[in-house]
């Protein structure tokens, strides 16, 4: 009787899932890197700003390429917060991060260079 519940016992044990990590990556990494938030990384891209808009709480960049795979251009971007647009004007070498935010690309990090 022991034999048996030892080797039921195996079986349900084996046939736990475990999540899938990729290569050499650890449990913890798989989980941060597989939370589901998009592009929110601390990957920052090198951009210029082409346009300050404050009415519109919007920056026009030319950016590289971003994390999300898009390719580099120039493009408008909303801001996470409004007072970063009074540090800065067209011809500013930046860093940054951008994500979805309520439908639209957000600058969600920036950095002066």
């Amino acid at each position: 009787m022991k034999t048996t519940l030892g080797i039921v016992l195996a079986a349900l044990v084996g046939t736990v899932s475990l999540p899938a990590f990729a290569d050499n990556e650890t449990p913890d990494a798989a989980a941060h890197n597989h939370a589901g938030h998009g592009m929110a990384t601390s990957t920052l891209t090198e951009a210029v700003v082409k346009k300050v808009d404050k009415s519109a709480g919007k920056l026009t960049l030319s950016h590289g390429p971003l994390p999300n795979g898009m390719p580099a251009m120039t493009m408008v971007f909303r801001v996470k917060d409004p007072a970063w647009l009074d540090q800065l004007k067209a011809g500013d070498p930046i860093l940054f991060a951008a994500d979805q935010v309520n439908g639209a690309m957000t600058v969600v990090e920036l950095k002066r260079k």
